[in-house]
Protein backbone atom coordinates (compact mmCIF):
# COMPACT_ATOMS: atom_id res chain seq x y z
CA UNK A 1 0.00 0.00 0.00
CA UNK A 2 1.46 3.41 -0.92
CA UNK A 3 2.63 5.70 1.85
CA UNK A 4 0.14 8.51 2.64
CA UNK A 5 -0.38 10.71 5.72
CA UNK A 6 -2.77 13.64 6.26
CA UNK A 7 -1.22 16.86 7.55
CA UNK A 8 -2.73 20.18 8.71
CA UNK A 9 -4.91 22.28 6.44
CA UNK A 10 -5.91 19.38 4.22
CA UNK A 11 -2.35 18.92 2.93
CA UNK A 12 -1.41 15.28 2.39
CA UNK A 13 2.06 13.76 2.39
CA UNK A 14 1.98 10.92 -0.10
CA UNK A 15 4.17 8.75 -2.23
CA UNK A 16 5.09 10.19 -5.62
CA UNK A 17 3.33 8.63 -8.63
CA UNK A 18 4.02 8.71 -12.35
CA UNK A 19 0.99 10.98 -12.77
CA UNK A 20 2.60 13.77 -10.71
CA UNK A 21 5.06 14.99 -13.38
CA UNK A 22 3.13 18.07 -14.52
CA UNK A 23 2.16 19.14 -10.99
CA UNK A 24 5.74 18.65 -9.78
CA UNK A 25 7.04 20.71 -12.70
CA UNK A 26 4.60 23.51 -11.86
CA UNK A 27 5.68 23.41 -8.20
CA UNK A 28 9.34 23.80 -9.13
CA UNK A 29 8.60 26.54 -11.67
CA UNK A 30 6.45 28.43 -9.14
CA UNK A 31 9.22 28.17 -6.51
CA UNK A 32 12.24 28.75 -8.76
CA UNK A 33 13.50 31.86 -6.95
CA UNK A 34 12.57 30.50 -3.52
CA UNK A 35 14.62 27.33 -4.07
CA UNK A 36 17.56 28.82 -5.98
CA UNK A 37 19.82 29.44 -2.93
CA UNK A 38 19.29 25.87 -1.62
CA UNK A 39 19.26 23.75 -4.79
CA UNK A 40 21.84 22.58 -7.30
CA UNK A 41 22.08 24.62 -10.48
CA UNK A 42 19.46 23.27 -12.86
CA UNK A 43 19.62 22.98 -16.67
CA UNK A 44 17.10 25.13 -18.55
CA UNK A 45 15.15 22.00 -19.48
CA UNK A 46 14.47 21.27 -15.80
CA UNK A 47 11.95 24.10 -15.77
CA UNK A 48 9.67 22.38 -18.28
CA UNK A 49 6.87 19.86 -17.91
CA UNK A 50 8.57 17.60 -20.46
CA UNK A 51 11.75 17.28 -18.40
CA UNK A 52 9.73 16.00 -15.43
CA UNK A 53 7.58 13.73 -17.62
CA UNK A 54 10.77 12.18 -19.01
CA UNK A 55 12.50 11.65 -15.67
CA UNK A 56 9.99 11.28 -12.85
CA UNK A 57 9.57 7.56 -13.59
CA UNK A 58 13.09 6.97 -12.23
CA UNK A 59 11.98 8.21 -8.80
CA UNK A 60 8.81 6.11 -8.95
CA UNK A 61 10.94 3.07 -9.82
CA UNK A 62 13.23 3.81 -6.85
CA UNK A 63 10.13 3.79 -4.63
CA UNK A 64 9.14 0.43 -6.08
CA UNK A 65 12.53 -1.23 -5.64
CA UNK A 66 13.03 0.12 -2.10
CA UNK A 67 16.11 2.24 -2.78
CA UNK A 68 14.20 5.45 -1.99
CA UNK A 69 10.89 6.90 -0.89
CA UNK A 70 10.06 10.00 -2.96
CA UNK A 71 7.02 11.87 -1.70
CA UNK A 72 5.06 15.03 -2.37
CA UNK A 73 3.06 17.37 -0.19
CA UNK A 74 -0.26 17.85 -1.97
CA UNK A 75 -2.70 20.67 -1.18
CA UNK A 76 -6.46 20.01 -1.19
CA UNK A 77 -6.73 21.42 -4.73
CA UNK A 78 -4.17 18.90 -6.02
CA UNK A 79 -1.32 21.40 -6.23
CA UNK A 80 2.09 20.06 -5.16
CA UNK A 81 3.42 22.31 -2.38
CA UNK A 82 6.57 20.48 -1.36
CA UNK A 83 8.81 17.46 -1.66
CA UNK A 84 10.21 15.19 1.05
CA UNK A 85 12.53 12.45 -0.11
CA UNK A 86 14.29 9.57 1.57
CA UNK A 87 17.07 8.50 -0.79
CA UNK A 88 20.19 6.37 -0.87
CA UNK A 89 18.63 3.73 1.35
CA UNK A 90 21.35 1.28 2.37
CA UNK A 91 20.42 -2.02 3.96
CA UNK A 92 22.52 -4.53 5.89
CA UNK A 93 24.72 -3.31 8.70
CA UNK A 94 23.90 0.37 7.97
CA UNK A 95 20.06 0.53 7.54
CA UNK A 96 20.35 4.22 6.66
CA UNK A 97 18.74 6.77 4.38
CA UNK A 98 19.30 10.41 3.41
CA UNK A 99 16.54 12.97 3.86
CA UNK A 100 15.99 16.01 1.64
CA UNK A 101 13.05 18.39 1.48
CA UNK A 102 11.61 21.70 0.42
CA UNK A 103 8.30 23.49 0.84
CA UNK A 104 6.47 25.99 -1.33
CA UNK A 105 7.25 29.61 -0.41
CA UNK A 106 3.55 30.19 0.35
CA UNK A 107 3.51 27.35 2.91
CA UNK A 108 6.60 28.14 4.99
CA UNK A 109 6.25 28.76 8.71
CA UNK A 110 3.14 26.60 9.16
CA UNK A 111 4.83 23.54 10.68
CA UNK A 112 3.91 21.39 7.68
CA UNK A 113 7.42 20.21 6.93
CA UNK A 114 8.06 19.36 10.57
CA UNK A 115 4.87 17.28 10.63
CA UNK A 116 5.71 15.67 7.28
CA UNK A 117 9.24 14.80 8.40
CA UNK A 118 7.94 13.33 11.66
CA UNK A 119 5.58 11.11 9.64
CA UNK A 120 8.42 10.04 7.37
CA UNK A 121 10.63 9.25 10.37
CA UNK A 122 7.90 7.03 11.86
CA UNK A 123 7.43 5.27 8.51
CA UNK A 124 11.18 4.78 8.06
CA UNK A 125 11.42 3.26 11.55
CA UNK A 126 8.21 1.24 11.74
CA UNK A 127 7.58 0.17 8.14
CA UNK A 128 10.96 0.31 6.43
CA UNK A 129 12.95 -0.88 9.45
CA UNK A 130 15.68 1.73 9.07
CA UNK A 131 18.00 2.45 11.98
CA UNK A 132 19.26 5.92 11.05
CA UNK A 133 18.38 8.93 8.93
CA UNK A 134 20.84 11.59 7.83
CA UNK A 135 20.29 15.12 6.50
CA UNK A 136 22.57 18.01 5.61
CA UNK A 137 21.87 21.74 5.45
CA UNK A 138 23.78 24.80 4.40
CA UNK A 139 25.18 26.53 7.49
CA UNK A 140 22.99 29.61 6.93
CA UNK A 141 19.76 27.63 6.38
CA UNK A 142 18.36 28.22 9.86
CA UNK A 143 14.80 27.26 8.88
CA UNK A 144 15.84 23.81 7.66
CA UNK A 145 17.97 23.24 10.74
CA UNK A 146 15.02 24.20 12.96
CA UNK A 147 12.84 21.60 11.20
CA UNK A 148 15.45 18.90 11.77
CA UNK A 149 15.92 19.79 15.45
CA UNK A 150 12.14 19.88 16.07
CA UNK A 151 11.92 16.33 14.74
CA UNK A 152 14.76 15.05 16.91
CA UNK A 153 17.74 15.21 14.56
CA UNK A 154 21.04 16.15 16.14
CA UNK A 155 24.09 17.81 14.63
CA UNK A 156 26.90 15.32 14.12
CA UNK A 157 29.39 17.21 12.02
CA UNK A 158 30.49 19.78 9.53
CA UNK A 159 31.25 18.76 5.95
CA UNK A 160 33.41 21.18 3.93
CA UNK A 161 32.56 21.46 0.21
CA UNK A 162 29.88 18.78 0.67
CA UNK A 163 27.42 19.56 -2.15
CA UNK A 164 27.40 21.77 -5.23
CA UNK A 165 24.55 24.14 -4.45
CA UNK A 166 23.65 27.23 -6.49
CA UNK A 167 26.63 26.47 -8.72
CA UNK A 168 29.27 26.37 -5.94
CA UNK A 169 30.70 23.65 -3.71
CA UNK A 170 29.34 24.58 -0.30
CA UNK A 171 29.89 23.47 3.26
CA UNK A 172 27.06 21.70 5.08
CA UNK A 173 26.10 20.86 8.63
CA UNK A 174 25.29 17.15 8.94
CA UNK A 175 22.46 15.87 11.16
CA UNK A 176 21.25 12.41 12.07
CA UNK A 177 18.40 10.77 13.89
CA UNK A 178 18.82 7.31 15.34
CA UNK A 179 15.52 5.48 15.02
CA UNK A 180 16.24 2.41 17.15
CA UNK A 181 18.25 3.19 20.26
Amino acid sequence: MPFETPLAGGVVLRELTKDDAVAVAHAYIRNREHLAPWDPARPDEFWTEQWHKDRLWVQVLANTNGSALHTVLEAPDGEIVGRLNLTDIVRGAFENGHVGYWIDARYTGRGLMSAALEALVAHARDELGLHRLQAATLPHNAASQAVLRRVGFEKIGYAPSYLKIAGEWQDHIVFQRILHG
